[in-house]
């Protein structure tokens, strides 16, 4: 025979408040797991089991929900017993998970404390020097080739212009017009370039094996 127990006695067997067994109800997380109304509303304590086992999501399972997890398992294990061997309430209880598969708690907790391992890993790698951040490096190299880009425009251009109208008596300003002109030209084909290439790159060996 199935356990029958009221709001009360399934409140105190998960830990919970006699309201939040009514929020429960109200939200409808408990249908069919119960008969009657009001005082005289009875919980099948399986069949309770089973719907909030199944409808706590990771997060509710991590911290305190690990308590009702277990609360759930042991009055699901008492009803079990309760009901007796070989009868029909045995045939129509409701099918247990396989044991070798780990439970939605198993695997949110498993989860946190891979992503907490690879933030710990992360954190050593920099601290010791190995790594530094991508947006570090991405400013230094632009600080360093805007430097680069201006002393070329500003002393070679600057400086061949000045040559070829000496030398050759043209004109300085449309020399170094000539000159920036065929530098730009030259910059946004080998930036076109570059942009392929880090497209198309592939990752190292080594940076295969540390890529977490």
């Amino acid at each position: 025979m199935q356990q029958q127990v009221n709001a009360t006695e399934l409140a105190r067997g998960l830990n919970l408040s006699r309201s939040r067994i009514s929020q429960l109800v109200s939200d409808g997380r408990l249908n069919g797991c119960y008969s009657g109304s009001g005082r005289s509303r009875r919980f099948d304590i399986a069949k309770v089991a089973q719907a909030l086992g199944q409808k706590l999501d990771p997060g509710q399972l991590l911290g305190n929900g690990a308590g009702t997890k277990a609360s759930l398992g042991t009055i699901a294990a008492d009803a079990g017993s309760d009901r007796g061997d070989g009868g029909p309430a045995n045939e129509q209880a409701a099918p247990q998970p396989a044991t070798k598969d780990p439970s939605r708690y198993e695997q949110a907790r498993t989860l946190e404390l891979e992503e907490k391992a690879r933030r710990a890993r992360r954190q050593n790698e920099a601290e010791e020097g190995h790594w530094v951040l991508a947006s570090e490096v991405a400013s230094e190299t632009s600080r360093q080739m805007a430097m680069e880009i201006a002393a070329i425009e500003s002393k070679v251009l600057r400086g061949g212009a000045r040559r070829l109208a000496d030398e050759l008596g043209v004109d300085f300003l449309q020399a170094r017009a000539i000159l920036t002109h065929v530098w730009r030209e030259y910059r946004g084909e080998r930036a076109e370039e570059k942009s392929d290439e880090a497209a198309a790159a592939q990752p190292s060996e080594v940076e295969q094996e540390a890529d977490f």
